[in-house]
């Protein structure tokens, strides 16, 4: 097990943004809806990539992955075992996203044995969309020794609600949407997730074949068809990422070149920056940050997108630790998303929790503490919060950040941080 090694740094130059983790994740799931080839670029390398690679090795795929893309193969039929359309809770258990195969392996081979997802501990995120959502479409499912039992001799297209107690699910709408690409006729998704993700998936079906329509809006249609075939893809950059590096600009003070991006995929975040205190000038491809002078303090909800992502709450979190009043932080996707809090505070900062909110007054600096990462997330905000504290600070437990962040400490290196990766 590794940790970072931090100090106070000011960065400076620019850095080149990853392709999306969270955009790569579904549509590798995908290239289990065809027998054919399917190329995939601008992956990044990530443990949650080779994670999902496994799966799909273990559900009866062949895969090279080399220089970011991906070249996925079916094995021969007279290879696959039976079991071939079983995901295993030793690889599921470590990521929520695996979840996503139970949609294509139940439309291809009509049964789908996927466990039950692990995961961030990030509060309770159940999978009850999803389940809901293949049942409309005529699947029997139930649940066995921690396994999601699925199949169905045929699925049919329907009219599906997937709205939830918190708004629209990610991976629920891309579990729906890959099973319905191969169900007999029409299927409307209403509530569907809007995020850029699940716009990526879409546009990668449809190369595939598949006849979906409305991607970005909250009702998607999708029309059944017999078979898709193989597609090329690049995936989108990682938004997340590139909202981590705003963050850190901010925090740190430091002007920032933030490379490879899409910012109309950041609009939420971009504005929340500028009203921090943070000029943000806006490219094709990429985004300036100057942090400006005093931090300001703000009220902050993070919704569904195109609201502020619950993926970036703790690393603004760290940025408002260092601003000057008291700022409050809503949490409306995961209300109990907030495991960083006590570790930030052992920094210097004044954090409280009430409830799905906390409330921040903001601190002229932060110091150095061994601090221990919860989540994928949370690790990113304890580095951010790292470089900006006075002396050292050592971040436990960093094998969370691996699962999300292509090379987080070479690019921040490259950027002038001093940070150094250590067994722990």
């Amino acid at each position: 097990m590794d940790k970072f090694v931090i100090h106070k740094s000011a960065l400076k130059g620019s850095v080149k943004i990853s392709g999306s983790k969270n955009a790569a994740l579904p549509i590798m799931a995908a290239t289990l809806l065809t027998d054919e080839e399917c190329v995939i670029r601008n992956v990044p390398e990530l443990m949650d990539i080779r994670t999902m690679i496994k799966i799909l090795e273990v559900l009866g795929k062949e895969i090279k992955f080399q220089k970011n893309t991906l070249i996925v193969r079916t094995k021969r039929k007279t290879s696959l075992k039976r079991e071939g359309y079983v995901a295993p809770y030793k690889l599921v258990r470590t990521m929520r996203a695996s979840f996503c195969c139970l949609g294509p392996l139940l439309a291809k081979r009509k049964k789908a044995k996927v466990a039950f997802p692990g995961g961030c501990v990030i509060g309770v995120r159940p999978v009850d969309l999803h389940l809901k959502g293949l049942r409309e479409l005529g699947a029997q499912v139930v649940v066995q020794k921690g396994y999601c039992v699925a199949c169905a001799k045929a699925l049919r297209g329907r009219h599906i609600y997937l709205g939830g107690a918190f708004g629209s699910s990610v991976l629920a709408t891309a579990n729906i949407v890959m099973a319905a690409a191969l169900a007999q006729g029409l299927t409307l998704i209403e509530h569907a997730a809007c995020e850029p993700e699940i716009e990526s998936l879409v546009l990668f079906l449809r190369k595939m074949g598949a006849q979906v329509k409305g991607e970005g809006t909250p009702l998607i249609k999708v029309q059944g068809v017999k078979a898709l075939g193989g597609a090329e893809f690049e995936i989108i950059p990682d938004r997340v990422e590139a909202g981590t590096f705003v963050a850190a600009s901010l925090a740190t003070n430091s002007p920032m070149l933030i490379e490879g991006v899409n910012p109309l995929h950041l609009t939420s975040v971009i504005e929340a920056a500028r009203s921090i205190g943070g000029e943000c000038d806006l490219k094709d491809s990429a985004i300036f940050v100057n942090p400006g002078g005093t931090k300001r303090a703000i009220n902050l909800t993070t919704l569904p997108y195109p609201g502020f992502p619950t993926d970036l709450q703790a690393q603004f979190m760290v940025c408002l630790c260092l601003a000057k009043g008291i700022s409050l932080i809503t949490e409306k996707i995961y209300p109990d998303r907030f495991m960083h809090v006590a570790e930030i505070n052992r920094m210097g900062a004044s954090i409280r929790r009430n409830g799905p909110y906390v409330i921040i007054e903001g601190r002229d600096k932060l110091y150095g503490a061994e601090v221990m990462a919860s989540d994928l997330r949370a690790s990113a905000a304890l580095v951010i919060a790292a470089l900006a504290a006075e002396g050292k600070t050592e971040v436990l437990r960093v094998y969370h950040i691996d699962r999300g962040y292509d090379k987080i400490e070479e690019k921040l290196e490259m950027l002038g941080a001093k940070i150094r990766r250590e067994k722990q």
